[in-house]
């Protein structure tokens, strides 16, 4: 019996100190009770003993101000008024982008390309702090080690809240700077093929009779800087590549340099021809698990690195991102000048990390730092009360449906041609928490007559390009062919049809004119240019305030005008939405 008692599994045999209370506290050594008056100097620790302390009551804590509903906000790392308000008055007295010290290209280049249209330009509070910063430090040479441990260049961190300019804040920068060492590099070259051809001159007048002795022609080979980008900007989605893309792009039209974006939506072979181009590549936009991958097969891509730039660090320095991310950041350390790291929200894991692995990193932070736009109003429809009665998606409808028959109070008076042209289409985003609920409110809000798409990761990568177009592309002014098609087509719909009597007309059901609706996740609420967007509907109650942030900053954008609406059930935490509402009317920051 013993034997087989023995013969048994471990994971069998019960603990014979299962009923023993292993939580017991530890008892405190007292400190010594010596009398006389001086005798509370020279102690170690002070003698206060738990039952001393006053205990606080459940009451106590739902009424303390101490108790916040909003304990969601540690999430996020402070930054004190004063400081707020000492950025402020070192930024007021920069009005205009003449006075930063770029190359006239460049300059010019903000105007015609990044910022076309737009008439009175002036720099955004992010781009006033970063430009003149990297700028300083991009001109000068690489600073050097101190300790073996101390990374050897420059680092930045750029927080500024949403719509505020952070891309043209570390783009213009950088492009400034490649272009700088470009033109010093043609520099040097053009002194050294100078020194060569004299070189060679003196050497043909030495060998003119040694002709048995001449050398044969090197072949063509590719050009140097193939492979091999001066600037990588990393961000953590493709729509994110290719919005970023399409911006250094524009630039390259007129400041000349060569560039490419990178994402896991393009073919091997498009990938392939556009990072190892035979002409060269300046900057190059990828997203960090696909570019880690290339560097682990041929490192040498990284060899000539002088910029890192890594946008939304929140989301890439987190668990899921951070190990391709500083992968990429200490293999580029060897000729990297510059680390930028970009974020609309600061938690305190990032700011932990930060502190830790970059001590010394410079940081620019903006007055309105964690602060939805006092220009965003937010309403809030409580779905328990009639008619709605707990059902989510019908209120969702209804919204949509009253905005979409209201005016637009918010847009001046529309031109000359607004009878002719008709109005203008109405663009929402629907905020969801689950990737789950994204095709289900789109399919119901459909049978509503509601001309509603779906974003997530499910959505077909060509058909998320057309949606994010609608929503992204604000429309140009009318040319004089979309007016004169415009009046043809009000005279067709104005004239008496032409129907025979035994053609029955089939009743098509309601729907909702001149509006479209975005049902997307997280997915679509970083980073994303969403200017024709003036409304977001938060389908779901945002788990912290970054998602409050971020979804409410898809509007407010560029000084305009935005409204939110918060769906909020039994449920949600009612307390928490009327926080966040009082915040945004007082102006305040969440934290």
């Amino acid at each position: 019996m013993a034997s087989a008692l023995r013969r048994k599994p471990s994971r069998m045999a019960l603990s014979p100190h299962v009923a023993k209370d292993t939580l017991k506290p530890k008892k405190k050594k007292k400190s010594p009770d010596v009398a006389g008056p001086f005798a509370g100097m020279n102690r170690t620790h002070a003698d206060i003993r738990e039952e001393d302390r006053p205990q606080a009551k459940d009451s106590d804590k739902e009424e303390s101000p101490l108790y916040k509903a909003l304990k969601m906000q540690t999430a996020l790392a402070p930054v004190t008024y004063r400081h707020r308000n000492a950025v402020k008055a070192k930024i007021a007295d920069i009005t205009s982008f003449d006075m930063f010290q770029l190359l006239p290209v460049v300059r010019d280049s903000i105007f015609t390309q990044a910022l076309p249209g737009l008439v009175d330009v002036t720099p955004s509070p992010i781009q006033r702090l970063a430009i003149p910063a990297l700028l300083e430090t991009g001109t000068k040479d690489k600073p050097k080690k101190k300790d073996d441990d101390e990374p050897g260049y420059d680092q930045f961190l750029l927080a500024a809240e949403t719509g505020s300019g952070k891309t043209l804040a570390y783009l213009v920068p950088v492009i400034d700077s490649v272009k700088r060492l470009e033109l010093a590099e043609k520099e040097a070259e053009e002194k050294e093929r100078l020194e060569q051809e004299k070189a060679e001159g003196e050497k043909k007048q030495k060998s003119q009779n040694k002709i048995f002795e001449i050398e044969p022609p090197e072949l063509s080979a590719p050009h140097e800087t193939a492979g091999r980008p001066r600037a990588i900007i990393l961000l953590p989605t493709s729509e994110l590549v290719s919005q970023v893309g399409k911006v250094v792009k524009a630039f390259s039209h007129t400041v000349k340099y060569r560039s490419g974006f990178i994402h896991s939506g393009f073919t091997a072979r498009k990938i392939r021809n556009i990072v190892f181009n035979p002409n060269g590549i300046d900057i190059l936009v990828a997203t960090p698990h696909l570019l880690a991958s290339i560097v682990r097969k041929d490192p040498n891509i990284l060899s000539r690195v002088t910029h890192l730039v890594v946008d939304e660090a929140d989301s890439l320095l987190d668990r899921s991102f951070a190990p391709a991310t500083t992968e990429l950041i200490d293999k580029s350390a060897p000729s990297l000048k510059q680390l930028i790291l970009c974020s609309a929200t600061i938690p305190r894991s990032l700011d932990s990390l930060l502190r830790k692995r970059y001590p010394d990193i410079k940081r620019l932070t903006t007055p309105n730092l964690h602060a939805i736009p006092r220009r965003v109003q937010l309403g809030v429809v409580d779905i328990e009360k009639d008619p709605y009665r707990g059902n989510r998606s019908l209120a969702c409808a209804d919204v949509i449906w009253s905005i979409g028959k209201a005016g637009d109070s918010s847009e001046p008076s529309a031109g000359p041609y607004s009878s002719i042209l008709g109005p203008k289409v109405k663009k929402i985003l629907v905020f969801v928490n689950e990737r789950e609920d994204a095709e289900e409110v789109t399919k119901f809000l459909c049978s509503k007559g509601i001309d509603a798409a779906c974003l997530s990761r499910d959505s077909d990568d060509r058909r998320q390009a057309e949606i994010l177009a609608e929503f992204t592309i604000v429309p140009p002014p009318p040319s004089p062919e979309d007016i004169i098609m415009a009046q043809k087509k009000r005279r067709l719909e104005d004239s008496i049809p032409f129907v025979l009597p035994e053609q029955k007309q089939e009743q098509s059901p309601r729907k909702l004119p001149n509006t479209k609706v975005l049902v997307t996740t997280d997915l679509g609420s970083r980073g994303i240019d969403t200017l024709a967007v003036k409304t977001v509907i938060l389908y779901d109650v945002p788990h912290t305030t970054i998602d409050f942030i971020h979804r409410l900053g898809r509007v407010g954008r560029m000084g305009k005008r935005g409204r939110g609406v918060v769906l909020v059930g039994k449920k949600d935490r009612k307390d928490i939405v009327k926080e966040v509402r009082e915040a945004m009317y007082r102006g305040q920051a969440l934290i």
